[in-house]
């Protein structure tokens, strides 16, 4: 067995179509069956399902793609670790972030390191805490800023703690409070994040310690967007005290119980390879937000 062929598998597993998997390969069509057919003879059992020049992977063939993806990513990273030592100047760092670090604490930073490191570039993935704990796992990404979470293997470190506040319409009878508890907020309509972003788990935490059953209406994805529907008098909301929200409209009022907080770390895999670039950065954050 060739890595060629395993490349060529590879290849026809993703795109599950021979024409366009050879055009991919920059190989002729037959060339690419041939190449298939000569590892399903080494391996003795047929990887595809056949229906001209679609083919669909068959049990064995996803079997043996689990192994292969395995095999790819430990080429990938052993070709990556000998470049990073041959160039430890340079390099790519691949970072995770929730939504509302996008508008200031990010660019801060990445800006502070790269007037020190010109040459390391990044790659990011702004996303919600359940799709990047996810990705980290998978090794999609290097490093996670995010509300810290129990996971095997995962290690963190806290950087900040940020206030939660209630937020309601400027015309709203609480807007001139200058605290408020959860309690005053129980029958209000409540607009929340969705389903798998740090903030909704806070927030469920917090409702649920002050003996709530919030009445969610809307969910969005982004604190902007949720601040906006608050603003427009659809309800109230749970969110820290972000830049860039339009306040016109708004009032932000302080939570005197429960205690509304929320921690941010950054988080790797333990025992994972992080290149030279991404080990500098995670010390460099590390450094930053802790002076």
């Amino acid at each position: 067995m060739e890595w060629q062929q395993l490349e060529y598998f590879h290849t026809v597993a993703r795109l599950q179509h021979m024409t366009l998997a050879a055009q991919t390969l920059c190989i002729t069509q037959p060339a690419l069956s041939r190449s298939i057919a000569r590892l399903e003879k080494e391996l003795g059992v047929p990887l595809f399902e056949r229906n001209g020049r679609a083919i669909v992977l068959n049990r064995y063939g996803r079997l043996f793609l689990n192994r292969v993806n395995r095999i790819m990513n430990e080429y990938q990273e052993g070709k990556r670790e000998l470049e990073d030592l041959i160039h430890p100047e340079h390099g790519e760092v691949s970072l995770g972030f929730l939504h509302t670090l996008g508008v200031h604490s990010i660019p801060d930073v990445i800006r502070s390191f790269r007037s020190a490191y010109p040459q390391i570039h990044f790659q990011l993935h702004q996303n919600s805490t359940q799709f990047l704990l996810d990705q980290l796992s998978a090794g999609g990404i290097d490093l996670c800023m995010a509300a810290p979470q129990e996971m095997k293997h995962m290690q963190w470190v806290s950087l900040w703690n940020e206030e939660l506040f209630v937020i309601v319409p400027k015309d709203h009878p609480l807007a001139a409070s200058e605290s408020v508890l959860l309690e005053d907020i129980r029958s209000e309509p409540l607009i929340s994040f969705k389903k798998g972003y740090g903030l909704r788990k806070i927030t469920d935490r917090l409702f649920e310690q002050a003996g709530i059953a919030p009445d969610i209406r809307f969910e969005g994805d982004e604190v902007h967007t949720i601040a906006g529907l608050v603003a427009a008098g659809l309800g109230v909301a749970v969110i820290p005290d972000t830049k860039g929200i339009e306040r016109a409209n708004i009032s932000f009022l302080r939570v005197r119980w429960p205690e509304c907080r929320r921690v941010i770390g950054i988080g790797w895999i333990e025992g994972r390879y992080l290149s030279p670039a991404a080990e500098r950065f995670r010390d460099f954050v590390i450094d930053y937000f802790g002076s």
